[in-house]
């Protein structure tokens, strides 16, 4: 098994984190799963993967290229390879698409190989951060407002699944929310556990 070992000073006490499993940030879009991901990477020192940013790199075209010219089940596809692929590497936190969790085979793949940490936000709050972005394709539509909603009913029963659980109430800074995040991951020894240092 790799592990990833990282050294946090803060005032006098080091304290030292394993990561054990690759955790995979789950929710909507709009949740934060990129930006707390990528501050709990760095907070732990371990890598950072973005599973949308991976399919992108391979296609040579943003997902909402992808999404125009393949359509969403041919996306689906590649984006459940890449996450099992990912998931085979070493431990990391690993961002992935608000409809990732919504298929059986990446929550059976996600739960065997890594740990599912759900990001738990409010519709008002995913709703003011994604209504003046154009990079959402699933809310081209005429309604997004109306459309986000009924996605976030749709899908809240599949985020439920998720290994664990942190909700997002406003506001808090994305470092605050990587280290509700890490607090969480502590209740999990088989996931992140304390070092002696």
């Amino acid at each position: 098994m790799s592990e990833f070992r990282q050294s946090v000073t803060e005032g006098d006490h080091t304290a030292t984190f394993m990561l054990k499993k690759t955790v995979v940030m789950v929710g909507m879009m709009g949740a934060g799963k990129t930006a707390v991901g990528r501050a709990l990477a760095l907070q732990l020192g371990v890598p950072f993967l973005d599973s949308d940013q991976e399919i992108e790199a391979a296609a040579n075209m943003t997902v909402p290229e992808i999404f125009a010219r393949d359509g969403e089940p041919f996306f689906r596809a590649r984006e459940t390879e890449v996450i099992s692929r990912l998931l085979g590497g070493a431990p990391c936190i690993l961002s992935t698409g608000g409809g990732a969790f919504l298929s059986e085979v990446n929550r059976a793949n996600i739960s065997a190989r890594g740990v599912a940490v759900w990001l738990d936000a409010d519709l008002e709050l995913l709703w003011s951060r994604v209504r003046h972005r154009d990079t959402r394709p699933l809310l081209h539509t005429a309604d997004p407002k109306a459309t986000l909603t009924e996605l976030y009913a749709a899908r809240v029963p599949d985020y439920a699944k998720a290994d664990l659980r942190v909700p997002c109430a406003p506001p808090v800074a994305v470092e605050q929310m990587a280290r509700r995040v890490a607090e969480v991951l502590l209740t999990r020894p088989d996931v992140l556990e304390p070092q002696n240092a």
